[in-house]
């Protein structure tokens, strides 16, 4: 084979590989086509609807001699959505136990010494306001105001004279002011931390006794109460 032969030899055979190769790589990019997907993002939870729940907590007055004491109940509403303002109306009711009482005694002139105790206890209570707040994606964070009612009983039991005991319930109206926390941890599911200001009227209580009836005014009164309670989102 002459020189020129086998350099003629080469080249089609470096030419046939490179055409194989470039064929190869084709095919190769041809059979393996890929497309990123494009990122799912989660919804934005929305606060619009009914809800219902549960809710408890503890409440009291200020200083040492004031009633205190727990209650639970529950909870139903309705808001509104408008982008990130919520806006709504929401009413509970709670069995409570919210309670003082005080023993002493009363001189009676050409008597012993008469034993009294005294009691008052709100039994029930509950609200119904408006709230308006701003949520952060699943954090709601909104001020709360409206009319607040207290069902209290007021209680004295009287040791000599015979011993006696008597009690008169009232309902006091008033109103509640305060603001909260609402965070939506799963879908349609949520837990709400609320500090609330309760203001109650004065209400006339009458004593019934072996000597006759008495009537005498509560006075107003205010309770500071927290609470934490869990929501369900229709």
């Amino acid at each position: 084979m002459g020189l020129k032969t086998m350099i003629k030899t080469i080249l089609l055979a470096t030419v046939a590989v490179a055409a194989l190769g470039t064929a190869a790589s084709a095919a190769d990019l041809a059979a393996r086509p890929y497309t990123k997907a494009a990122p799912m993002l989660a919804p934005l939870p929305t606060w619009a609807g009914f809800y219902i729940g549960a809710m408890g907590g503890y409440a009291g007055q200020t200083g040492s001699d004031g009633i205190e004491g727990g209650f639970a109940g529950g909870t139903i509403g309705y808001n509104w959505q408008q982008a990130n303002v919520v806006f709504g109306i929401e009413a509970d009711a709670a069995w409570a136990d919210i309670s003082r009482s005080a023993a002493g005694f009363v001189a009676v002139p050409g008597f012993a010494p008469i034993g009294v105790t005294a009691s008052a206890k709100i039994q029930d209570w509950g609200t119904v306001r408006g709230r308006i707040g701003y949520a952060f994606g699943p954090t709601l964070l909104y001020a709360t105001g409206g009319y607040a009612w207290a069902d209290t009983k007021l209680s004295a039991a009287v040791t000599g004279v015979g011993g006696f005991s008597t009690s008169d319930s009232q309902v006091h109206s008033g109103y509640a002011v305060g603001a909260g926390l609402e965070y939506m941890f799963a879908p349609k599911w949520s837990f709400k931390a609320e500090y609330l200001f309760k203001s109650f009227g004065s209400e006339n209580y009458t004593f019934n006794t072996p000597f006759g009836s008495a009537t005498a005014a509560s006075g107003s009164f205010d309770i500071h109460s927290v609470q934490a309670g869990i929501n369900y989102h229709f």
